[in-house]
């Protein structure tokens, strides 16, 4: 059970403008045509992860984040944002980085070109590329020209011209000519040839959409879920538990080798202190012990704080059975184990709702670590005692009185803190474990915690400069009032209760209009309506921004339109339906032939390209979100496509074999997606 830090963190990061100054762009990318260039992926890959994400903005930021700004700056190979490298299919080596993640590749040649056009004066320069703002601005947008106004003393159009001079080359069989647009902005857009080969391409590999995998993966440990034991799963796990799976997903999916941990709470006095009370009770290891369920172990368990709380001798003999537990006592240790198997039962029924996956390793398993964490401090000199405690004094933490703030490690009784074991899981995942990358998806509440736990670990020289922690924040889901969620009658909502009415909330909207449309409402149709329901579940969650709370609403999120599941999931089916009338014998004879004709068409094949930066961009921003924004986006798209562009009864075969192309694609980019979000899809709606 870790704590709710209630501290604000004063410690501050590097600015965004100071990170992309000392950014080298040194990756050579491969281009079209057989040239070679020398591109800033790895460079503005780290100033996008920086400087975007709020995680690395906000005044509660982990040690990790102002590393990764040292190791960016320094260019240490091991770091997170160096795994681009030379990128790799699962089948083998391929020579279309650049048309894979077109930004990061566009970046490097922007870059290169005004060090031609303008020499060192500009070597710091930003190549400023985005996506176009706007569809009649072309696929990306370059604002190079405007800051360098000053600098080199021109006009920012005289600048734009010259460095479209030095641009244009590298571009083409990619972009049309460059479009300078106002006083020096530059316009990019696909050649209709370009986005043909790329959606050939993502259409003969179903399964990755011609995204390849990391070349080196990495070892990523995500700490996610962590429940308590004797104590149920209720709303406040939901984020942690797909939040986390969704990273685990996503990092799996990019090729990096993934642990996915479950730090459940089950060591400390609470279970001292449960363990006396239901020895009073006469409960045993060998008898009645190991009927209980989790129901009757939350009501125990309540009833014993009330008397740890109001009777010495009770709060005596529960310490002195904590004393018993943590030197292996085998009774203490029979009854210790059959509470964590009734906990563990229950915890699986929801994991498995949710599909989710993961490796138990609670507190308990670092016990046996803790003398040692205590003792390296003390031989390493940052152990200093406290009023009795041992202490470490963190950088960048006082109180009102501008006295320094300690992070406590040892209590004057000798037993040991939620932090210590979070330091002794630090050293073991690094050390024991190789990991390259470690995220704690736990709530907002605790940023000062890890904060101080990440730079404590780092000063004790457990981490090196290659590895990154990173803790991962989200807010609280409240009800439809605002305030905390909670039921009828005040108690937490249940996670599995939660579940559960969105699965009756899903079933009775499908059931109400298969009765209006006449059909029957069979096995399929109701198991159906269970993955719609728990679908609505995760993507309202995951659809919002991680840090902000989000008010809970089963009437919002199983809404047929806008930003939910079942829109997502409609225009999945939707696909499957053309399919169905295009008949089981239809192929598409040759993939090699894309045709896009109408706006619809090209507007959706655009936003498919845009797949892998998306993907790309979640992975160093670790906001699940903005893959929602992007399946939202092309769900509209694809809608609009649907009604005016017709496959099935399309004008000739050619325009039929490649709109039923356009459509696999984006029925496989779905699929991808809402994989990655932890989302079944469905052939029917």
């Amino acid at each position: 059970m870790r704590p709710r830090s209630r501290c604000a963190a004063l410690v501050a990061i590097a600015s965004f403008a100071a990170l992309q100054s000392a950014v080298a762009f040194s990756a050579p990318l491969p281009l079209a045509g057989g040239k070679r260039a020398r591109a800033g992926m790895v460079g503005n890959f780290a100033r996008r992860a920086v400087g975007v994400t709020g995680a690395f903005r906000t005044l509660c930021p982990t040690v990790a984040s102002s590393r990764w700004l040292r190791s960016v700056e320094g260019g240490c190979v091991g770091n997170p944002l160096h795994r681009l490298g030379r990128l790799q299919m699962s089948g083998g080596a391929v020579d279309t980085a650049p048309q894979v993640y077109v930004r990061s590749w566009l970046e490097g040649e922007v870059t290169q070109a005004l060090k031609r056009a303008f020499g060192d004066e500009v070597a710091d320069a930003k190549p400023m590329v985005t996506a176009a703002t706007k569809p009649e601005f072309g696929d990306y947008q370059c604002n190079a020209a405007m800051p360098l106004s000053k600098a080199l003393k021109s006009k920012p159009r005289d600048i734009a011209e010259k460095l479209v001079k030095e641009l244009s080359p590298a571009l083409q069989g990619i972009f049309e000519e460059p479009e300078i647009a106002g006083p020096g902005f530059l316009n990019l857009r696909f050649k209709p040839e370009y986005v043909g080969s790329r959606i050939s391409l993502m259409l003969k590999d179903k399964e990755r959409l011609g995204i390849p995998k990391v070349d080196k993966p990495q070892r990523v440990i995500v700490d996610f879920s962590s429940p308590n034991i004797a104590k149920e799963m209720h709303v406040g796990h939901l984020r942690s538990t797909i939040i986390g799976d969704t990273l685990c997903r996503l990092e799996e999916f990019r090729g990096h080798e993934v642990q996915r941990l479950n730090h459940v709470g089950d060591w400390g006095t609470q279970f001292g202190m449960l363990i006396t009370y239901l020895r009073d009770q006469g409960f045993t290891s060998d008898k009645g012990l190991q009927d209980l369920d989790i129901g009757d172990l939350v009501e125990f368990y309540k009833k014993s704080k009330v008397r740890f709380d109001e009777d010495e001798e009770f709060k005596d003999r529960s310490r002195k059975e904590v004393v018993a537990l943590q030197a292996g006592d085998a009774t203490s240790l029979a009854g210790w184990k059959l509470l964590c198997e009734a906990s563990r039962k229950e915890f699986q029924i929801v994991y498995d709702m949710l599909e989710v996956k993961l490796e138990e390793r609670g507190e308990s398993f670092y016990n046996p670590l803790l003398s040692s964490v205590v003792s390296d401090l003390k031989t390493g000199g940052l152990l200093e005692e406290s009023e009795g405690a041992q202490v470490v004094f963190v950088d960048g933490f006082t109180n009102k009185d501008g006295d320094r703030m300690p992070l406590l490690v040892q209590k004057t009784d000798g037993g040991f803190m939620y932090s210590t074991t979070d330091l002794a899981a630090i050293r073991q995942r690094v050390t024991t474990e190789a990991a390259d990358r470690v995220l704690y998806v736990t709530d907002s509440g605790q940023a000062s915690h890890f904060t101080q736990v990440f730079q404590v670990a780092q000063r004790a020289g457990w981490v090196p400069s290659t590895v990154s922690l990173e803790h991962v924040p989200f807010g609280l889901v409240q009800g439809e009032d605002g305030k905390k969620f909670k039921t009828r009658s005040g108690d937490t909502v249940r996670l599995r209760d939660l579940l559960d009415e969105a699965v009756l909330g899903a079933t009775a909207d499908m059931r109400s209009r298969f009765e209006a449309d006449g059909k029957p409402f069979d096995a399929q149709a109701e198991a159906t309506a269970r993955t719609v329901g728990l679908a609505a579940v995760k993507y309202a969650d995951l659809s919002m921004n991680r840090e902000s709370n989000y008010r809970f609403s089963y009437q919002k999120m199983l809404a047929l339109s806008g930003n939910t599941a079942p829109y997502m999931l409609y225009a999945f089916a939707r696909i499957s339906g053309i399919n169905r009338k295009l008949g089981e014998e239809f192929t598409i004879t040759n993939p090699d032939s894309i045709q896009l004709e109408h706006a619809a068409e090209q507007m959706l094949a655009r936003h498919l390209l845009a797949l892998p930066e998306a993907l790309f961009d979640v992975e160093a921003e670790l906001y699940p979100h903005k893959l929602c924004d992007y399946i939202f986006e092309l769900s509209q798209r694809f809608n609009v496509f649907y009604e005016n562009c017709p496959v099935a009864n399309a004008a000739t075969e050619e325009q039929k074999q490649s709109r039923a192309a356009l459509c696999a694609v984006t029925a496989n980019t779905l699929k991808l997606v809402l994989n990655i979000l932890g989302i079944n899809t469905v052939q029917r709606l």
